[in-house]
């Protein structure tokens, strides 16, 4: 090297050092804020849900198929968010759901108020550690003081006015009006197919049945099982029998190889067929004389064995979904047979009616269990409706309850509804900053103002004044009022105690703290770095060019 030479590195961005086409943000602007902008955004989609006069959302997926719900569950799946802060929320979401199957809307709210308070104190010039910090202990003490805001128990979780009372509130933010009606129903069917041991109760054991026609107030319960099927011959209707179930054809059976056989004249040809209908009818005749009066099978019943089971008496079900026939064993206490073979007395099922009903202008197959037997671990909600979207909304107010009664068969402790729960907590944390030490207090004291978008929400939905209500709401938790909650018809507010209603504590837990974790996993991303989407050309975008993060605006 020559003298007076020098090195010269040429600086490069990241970018230059990752595949073509990848992307790289940092800093404060460019990701905190912006991250924190989107899943603003994103909860103010579903915020207005929030509620029992909470609105409903027009959603159409990449399938063109519509729905109309405010179940936050159901938005954020179909609404394919791709803004990878944003997404934490929507992961979040679905957590809730998994874990206590309601309080979804209050997860995505309330995640989005605790950023929301975050960006406050980032342009008051609060470092991003602090606040992570003064989440976390916030996080820890709310989570401690809600075990202490119980204020009822249900002690027999069999008790049908105690579960309806428990419920009512969760089917009622779904759909206002008919919790009187649904909230007994959803109990009556948990309750007839819990187990003994309560905390062991399956969601997966209460099966809806959706049928269009009358009205919702139509609906009933089943315990049993329902499907809408007709028979297949004229037998409709069969009491005290035993059922087989079979996954195959009820037809004749073939050889898994091909043969010829050769017909040299018609008394061949005569004998021959009547060979295979004997063969048919000794089949059938085994079948019946093990007692069994009802057949079910997932494949096709061909015509010589449906007239051989019409002449035993016997009724023929088709049931094409391999669930269903799952579902149906499960019910009437039968197992599958993959042959068609004569069951045994371990392998039949009971029922003690097997109807096709017509309800509106379906047939539907009821297989049903005497009140004194205990075979039957389903039950069966039929839904009626004028619309299939209103039928698809009490379906989701149905899945509420069932999940909100699995939630009680593990945890019967109840909390204050109707925001009062959560202008407790903001009581009880305010205190806690005053007496926390250092820079994470003013974190500490934003968590505590995050609570109060609840009753701020729920007052504003039932065109309230949002700053009065809370005042209401706060003066009476001052004089010892800590069950006093919104009231959507008067500005004064009720007693949620009282009025029954209630908030599950489980529920409420697991969303403090998956809003907590999420809130925090996104105020400690300081870079975003994105490789290239895989796969061929994209596209073409109908509102132009922009990225996901311009403006803040994609989702």
């Amino acid at each position: 090297m020559s003298k007076g030479a020098s090195l010269n590195f040429k600086q490069h961005d990241l970018t230059s050092y990752l595949k073509s086409g990848s992307t790289h943000f940092s800093g404060m602007h460019a990701v905190t804020l912006r991250n924190i902008e989107a899943c603003q955004n994103l909860s103010k989609i579903v915020r207005t849900s929030m509620g029992p006069n909470g609105m409903n959302k027009i959603v159409v997926n990449h399938l063109e198929k519509l729905f109309i719900s405010k179940d936050t569950a159901t938005i954020m799946k179909e609404l394919e968010v791709i803004h990878p802060a944003a997404k934490i929320i929507v992961l979040a979401t679905q957590a809730q759901e998994q874990e206590a199957g309601d309080g979804t809307n209050f997860v995505c709210c309330f995640t989005g108020e605790l950023l929301a308070q975050s960006e406050t104190l980032i342009r008051m010039g609060l470092h991003i550690p602090d606040i992570l910090l003064g989440y976390k202990k916030a996080g820890a003490k709310a989570l401690q003081v809600l075990e202490t805001l119980g204020v009822k128990e249900v002690s027999d979780i069999r008790n049908l006015d105690e579960v309806t009372k428990s419920i009512g509130a969760t089917i009622g933010s779904k759909v206002l009006g008919m919790e009187d009606f649904l909230a007994p129903l959803i109990a009556e069917a948990c309750i007839s197919v819990c187990p003994k041991t309560a905390s062991r109760f399956n969601i997966d054991n209460i099966r809806t049945a959706k049928i269009p026609g009358g009205s919702v107030y139509d609906s009933k319960v089943l315990k049993g099982f329902a499907f809408v099927r007709d028979s297949e011959g004229s037998i409709k209707h069969v009491k005290n029998c035993k059922v087989a179930v079979y996954t195959c054809n009820i037809d004749q059976t073939s050889t898994e190889t091909k043969n010829s056989v050769v017909i040299r004249s018609s008394e061949e040809l005569l004998n021959y067929n009547l060979s295979e209908e004997k063969a048919m009818e000794e089949e059938i005749k085994a079948i019946a004389d093990s007692g069994v009066k009802v057949i079910v099978s997932q494949g096709g019943f061909g015509e010589m064995a449906l007239h051989f089971i019409e002449q035993h008496g016997m009724m023929a079900i088709k049931c094409p979904s391999k669930f269903q026939v799952q579902r149906l064993c499960q019910a009437i206490g039968a197992r599958m047979l993959v042959k068609l073979v004569p069951p045994t007395p371990d392998d039949m099922g009971t029922a003690s009616a097997v109807d096709i009903t017509e309800i509106g202008d379906k047939k539907v197959a009821l297989f049903q269990q005497a009140e004194d037997v205990d075979v039957s671990g389903i039950a069966t909600i039929i839904i009626r409706g004028a619309t299939a979207n209103v039928m698809d909304e009490v379906e989701r107010a149905v899945d509420d309850g069932v999940n909100a009664f699995k939630s009680l068969a593990k945890d019967a402790r109840l909390l204050a509804g109707a925001g009062a729960v959560e202008v407790a907590l903001y009581n009880e944390l305010s205190k806690y900053a005053d007496e926390t030490p250092g820079l994470e207090q003013y974190a500490i004291r934003k968590f505590a103002e995050a609570f109060l978008v609840v009753p701020r929400t729920l007052a504003e939905s039932a065109g309230l004044d949002s700053s009065i209500a809370i005042s209401n709401l706060t003066a009476a938790h001052a004089e010892g009022k800590t069950t006093w909650g919104i009231d959507i018809s008067d500005i004064s507010g009720l007693d949620a105690k009282e009025n029954n209603i209630f908030d599950l504590l489980s529920t409420k837990y697991w969303g403090v703290k998956l809003c907590t974790d999420a809130a925090i996993n996104i105020l400690s991303v300081d870079q975003i770095i994105m490789a290239r989407p895989a796969g061929g050309p994209k596209m073409k975008n109908p509102n132009g060019n922009q990225h996901w993060d311009e403006q803040g605006e994609g989702l």
